[in-house]
């Protein structure tokens, strides 16, 4: 079993910035992508950012040159630093993680762009 725990989320302004973490634990001896997914009420969970082991990137178009994924393979720790956060950012945000053929989900963290 792989625990994800997020920290980070909270409330910001349009134009401010925000980061999170994803820690992870547990049987966690090849951890492959992680990433971050968000999700609205009522809507899809949508794929934001991910990175590989190996230090790939992908972003989603509505969040790239403004979100970065990136992780601390030592620590197995994924972030998302968001810049430039708009009123349509808002949602619970994710964190994944894959080991294997399998998939892991943190609680999700809520995120709020004031307008």
């Amino acid at each position: 079993q792989v625990q994800l725990v997020e920290s980070g989320g909270g409330l910001v302004q349009t134009g401010g910035s925000l980061r999170l973490s994803c820690a992870a634990s547990g049987s966690i001896s090849s951890l492959n992508t992680m990433g971050w997914y968000r999700q609205a009420p009522g809507k899809q969970r949508e794929l934001v950012g991910s990175i590989t082991s190996g230090g790939d990137s992908f972003y989603s178009p509505s969040v790239k040159g403004r979100f970065t994924v990136s992780r601390d393979n030592a620590n197995n720790t994924v972030y998302l630093q968001m810049n430039s956060l708009r009123p349509e950012d808002t949602d619970v945000y994710y964190c994944h993680a894959t080991v294997g053929p399998m998939a892991y989900w943190g609680q999700g963290t809520q995120v709020t762009v004031s307008s």
